[in-house]
């Protein structure tokens, strides 16, 4: 479905605006403590912001009012299957679900029953959409940025990796098994590999093995995240390894960025940049004169997209009916994004998209690196 397809249809929508007179309700989880406020927190304030502007000028498209119903999940999964189920009993036409696969998947098995269309705010394991095709992702996902990222350390001359990963999240496991898949058919070389534990406090005998390690990596990869990255990253920098580290897109927060002097020079994979005189750079200035807050990660303007695509999709349906928005969005082709495009069309529905390469300095900013679309070529497959 081409982009001229969706502009048709909105032109379509707009002139037949009476057949969109009610509110078209979105039931929003968004975790406000534990692991996922990091991330669900900036996500829904760039979300409704953008429905906020949206409903100021008549809604979706400018005929449908959208009503929204906010649940805190607190980073619960059996919590979040239960919001869930009471924001389709209050009538919830499309379901955005928490920034990882897991609480997505979990929520994607209640909505299934009635094909609501479920997306995450940037769940990025791409097995997440197996659960059946009213499931989408948002942001780039991992194989995407894995393969990205992974060609930015062959271009940097890395040739042996050492991968850290956790089994206890879709997230971190696959993030790094990606990287190892893509760097190996790039030329280079998966020299060991470690595993944690979610929020593991120690993480000194896996900084022993990779010090012992012959021969030894010339960078280290993991998709670990809050609080397991800054254990991990000052335990090697402790030991006195000065490796190069890569990790995903979970690196992308204030929290990370503060760790000062241990994490300059760590690379991460991301979804967009605020290039001066970019939309993305448009909407984080009228984020920030909104609220007086500035947008400090892509969690804040890939939940603004988020309402885009919903915009669009029901554009292109021609309905707010669940099983129809669900189809148009798969269909979408070049989709128009803030952070970046967006295409369904011919994926599995975890959208291709532009991933950003940074690298972040010992004052806490973050420096552009690189920008690219993953190689259908050697994207590993999930």
């Amino acid at each position: 479905m081409k982009t001229k397809t969706i502009l048709m249809a909105t032109t379509i929508a707009a002139i037949g605006g009476t057949a969109f007179a009610e509110d078209y309700v979105i039931g929003v989880m968004s975790a406000q403590s534990g692991y996922l406020a990091p991330y669900d927190g900036p996500a829904y304030a760039g979300f409704k912001f953008c429905i906020d502007e949206m409903n100021a000028a008549g809604g979706l498209n400018g005929t449908t009012p959208v009503k929204l119903i906010v649940k805190d999940t607190r980073s619960d999964i059996a919590l979040g299957v239960q919001v869930v189920q009471e924001m389709l009993d209050d009538g919830a036409q499309f379901i955005v679900s928490s920034a990882d696969a897991d609480p997505t998947i979990a929520a994607a098995q209640i909505t299934a029953a009635d094909m609501i269309p479920t997306m995450t705010f940037a769940g990025t394991a791409p097995v997440l959409t197996q659960v059946g095709p009213h499931v989408f992702g948002s942001y780039p996902a991992d194989n995407q940025q894995a393969t990205v990222l992974a060609g930015y350390a062959r271009d940097q001359g890395f040739e042996r990796v050492w991968l850290v990963k956790s089994p206890d999240s879709a997230y971190t496991l696959g993030g790094p098994e990606y990287f190892g898949e893509a760097f190996s058919a790039l030329g280079g070389t998966v020299v060991g590999e470690s595993n944690f534990s979610l929020n593991q406090p120690d993480f000194s005998a896996i900084v022993t093995t990779i010090q012992n390690a012959d021969p030894a990596p010339d960078v280290i990869v993991t998709w670990a995240w809050e609080p397991d990255f800054p254990a991990f990253i000052r335990a090697l920098r402790g030991a006195g390894l000065d490796t190069q580290v890569m990790g995903g897109d979970a690196l992308d927060t204030p929290t990370v960025r503060g760790l000062g002097d241990v994490v300059a020079g760590v690379a991460h994979s991301s979804g967009g940049f605020p290039d001066e005189g970019s939309a993305y750079a448009d909407f984080v200035d009228r984020f920030t004169a909104a609220t007086g807050t500035a947008p400090d990660n892509n969690y804040y303007v890939n939940g603004c997209d988020i309402a885009h695509m919903i915009e669009q999709a029901v554009a292109a349906a021609g309905t707010t009916d669940p099983a129809a928005v669900s189809e148009a969005m798969a269909g979408i082709e070049n989709g128009q994004g803030i952070m970046s495009n967006f295409t369904f069309a011919e994926t599995d529905r975890m959208p291709l998209r532009d991933v950003v390469v940074v690298t972040i300095t010992a004052d806490g900013q973050k420096r552009f690196a690189k920008r690219e679309t993953a190689d259908p070529a050697i994207l590993p497959q999930p």
